[in-house]
């Protein structure tokens, strides 16, 4: 088996992550391991941003200004939020 180590977290969060795993058919580990890796770290946010400035690049001969990336990071934001609002 991989390398294992143990995280401490409250009483109260334990049994909810019990909860959501039993919800979902799984285990805390697996919970927390979909977590971890559903999650992009602020590298790979940065990483995915380069890539799409250099695919917008080599399409439109061009990159956004920086107004332009700004204004789209603002839609996106308010759409994860009514994103995750809705799945309340």
């Amino acid at each position: 088996m991989a390398d294992e180590t143990s995280i401490k977290v409250s009483a109260a969060t334990r049994d909810r992550l019990a909860a959501l795993a039993t919800e979902q058919g799984t285990t805390i580990r697996q919970l927390v391991e979909e977590l971890a890796e559903g999650r992009p770290t602020q590298a790979e946010y940065a990483e995915r941003a380069e890539q799409a400035r250099a695919e917008l690049a080599s399409v439109l001969g061009t990159v956004p200004s920086e107004e332009a990336e700004a204004k789209a990071r603002d839609l996106l934001e308010r759409l994860g939020a009514r994103r995750d609002s809705a799945a309340a």
